[in-house]
């Protein structure tokens, strides 16, 4: 088995990559990118999964300043969007880009991993891009991927003969939705546990009860799912919130004492 580096945002998608790394590749390690996000909590959220995923070596790459835009998570002139319900979002957002899209941040992420990566004499990226969400961001789609991967092959010279393979970017989750990717979460051992550390609101808050785009396709995938959200629980056993009315929190509110497993 070959050696692989994830990229590790600190949330559900990129937890779960991280565990499903460590099923497929002998050593895996981590990077995490520090690019001045408004949700800054996720770079403790990666520090901690990685940690519990026992990754060989995690690295947080500093690149402030770096990616502009008109997205709230690196604009603070820029208002969050948030919505009232899964359904309203999906009629708001419709074919349109979801305005926390920062351009050209997943390509600048997949260099500075292949850099990190290829030094380490790894040739397999993993990223936990998805293009089944509805935010309809252009660098989450497959085609996207597919041509850097090509890109990054080909500016390392991998592409020329008696240079072996050349590089590979996975993107296990990039057809799944949110509620297949839980049911994956809870096929490797020790992810489900990590999601309960994991951070997904762009507002930066913790116990999770934003409304934002990234949020409520986190809450609507578990109940699609049918399980509770492991980071859910975790806040209401600190008693910081009152579990969700919705049909996967049942057994918990019928049986307040219930200890978090």
């Amino acid at each position: 088995m070959s050696n692989a580096c994830v990229i590790l945002s600190g949330g559900q998608d990129s937890t779960t990559c991280l565990f499903w790394a460590r099923q497929h590749f002998a050593e895996v390690h981590a990077v995490t990118f520090d690019y001045g996000q408004k949700h800054r909590i996720e770079l403790d959220a990666a520090r901690e999964v990685a940690e519990m995923a026992g990754v060989a070596s995690h690295e947080v790459i500093a690149v402030p300043g770096i990616l502009h835009g008109r997205s709230p998570l690196v604009n603070a002139a820029e208002a969050l969007e948030t919505y009232d319900s899964f359904a309203s979002m999906d009629q708001i957002i419709g074919e349109r880009v979801e305005r926390t899209f920062v351009p050209m941040r997943n390509l600048l992420f997949l260099v500075l991993a292949a850099n990190r990566a290829i030094c380490a004499n790894i040739r397999d990226l993993v990223t936990g891009v998805c293009q089944a969400d509805n935010a309809n961001y252009p660098d989450c789609r497959a085609s996207f991927v597919s041509g850097a991967e090509s890109a990054i092959t080909l500016a390392l010279g991998l592409d020329k003969p008696g240079f072996g393979p050349g590089f590979t970017v996975h993107t296990p989750l990039i057809d799944m939705s949110k509620a297949d990717s839980i049911r994956l979460a809870q096929s490797l051992p020790g992810c489900m546990d990590a999601l309960a550390y994991s951070h997904t609101a762009y507002d930066g808050t913790y116990p999770p009860v934003s409304m934002d785009h990234a949020s409520v396709l986190r809450a609507h995938g578990f109940e699609q799912a049918g399980v509770p959200d492991p980071l859910v629980l975790r806040a209401w056993r600190e008693g910081l919130m009152p579990l969700p009315a919705t049909a996967n929190y049942a057994a918990q509110r019928a049986q307040p004492g219930l200890a978090f497993a």
